[in-house]
């Protein structure tokens, strides 16, 4: 991963920009994941699926370099990322300086600044210093809360500041775990559409996790159910949308007869 700092971050449509290989992750070599294949390419939403505890925030802890792998192979922008028992504290940083963002569940913001002082740390050095203006045209509603502190937004101006600032470091590939928690449907239909927009506009890869299946399924390119820490179906968007025996199975915990569409 060579990128340097700042440089702008871009992938050509279709290139693929994560490919989990047989993945396995847990916690104390404890596999929650357990062999899982999936990929995403430049340009396209791919929703992250199941029920709680089947493996989706392990999957991206794993990728982010929060967690160290049990085993299997994480090829990140090309570069195959080394397997090791323990993490080294600068595996996070630079996975995010080549183009990794990763906005996690709990929305990781400091509640104590601004949401401008929030915004502000997601400006990579050598980034347009318009970026900011850029990235508050796709949440307008930031835009009167920006002297406002974090902890005092509502859930919805958490999540866009959040998003936002996860978008202001121009990433490849942008991972996004349980956006609409707590938040009201029409907010999360919002979000999931700019989302799309984001990936169709700028070439960023999304993987996101959620909760709306019928929502985040009308909007994503490609789809894969986890069920206990298996891949349990996997196919386009469309498909799967049509398939309520297939995602219904993954979230109760049934066994399927086909690992895929």
């Amino acid at each position: 991963m060579t990128d340097a700092p700042g440089e702008p971050l871009a992938s050509t449509p279709g290139t693929t920009l994560l490919d989990l290989r047989s993945l396995e992750a847990g916690y104390d070599r404890v596999p929650v994941v357990k062999g899982i294949d999936l990929h995403v390419c430049a340009g396209e939403v791919v929703a992250l699926l199941g029920g709680n505890g089947a493996g989706k925030t392990t999957t991206l802890l794993t990728i982010s370099g929060l967690l160290a792998p049990i085993g299997g192979a994480i090829e990140l922008f090309g570069d195959t990322l080394a397997s090791r028992r323990r993490m080294r504290p600068d595996d996070v940083s630079r996975r995010a300086a080549a183009g990794l963002a990763h906005v996690p569940d709990d929305r990781g913001l400091f509640f104590d600044l601004t949401a401008r002082e929030n915004l502000r740390l997601g400006h990579r050095r050598g980034t347009p210093s318009t970026i900011i203006d850029e990235v508050l045209g796709l949440f307008p509603a930031l835009g009167m809360v920006l002297d406002r502190r974090a902890g005092l937004l509502s859930g919805g101006q958490q999540q866009m500041l959040a998003l936002a600032r996860a978008l202001i470091s121009r990433p490849r590939l942008l991972m996004v775990d349980e956006m609409s928690l707590g938040l009201a449907p029409i907010i999360v239909e919002e979000l999931v559409a700019t989302l799309r927009s984001v990936a169709d506009e700028t070439g960023t890869g999304i993987l996101v996790v959620e909760q709306h299946v019928a929502l985040v399924l009308s909007v994503a390119d490609r789809g894969y159910v986890l069920n206990r820490g298996r891949v349990s179906a996997s196919g386009p968007a469309t498909e799967l949308l049509h398939r309520r025996d297939l995602l219904e199975a993954g979230y109760l915990g049934d066994a399927l007869p086909s690992p895929a569409l």
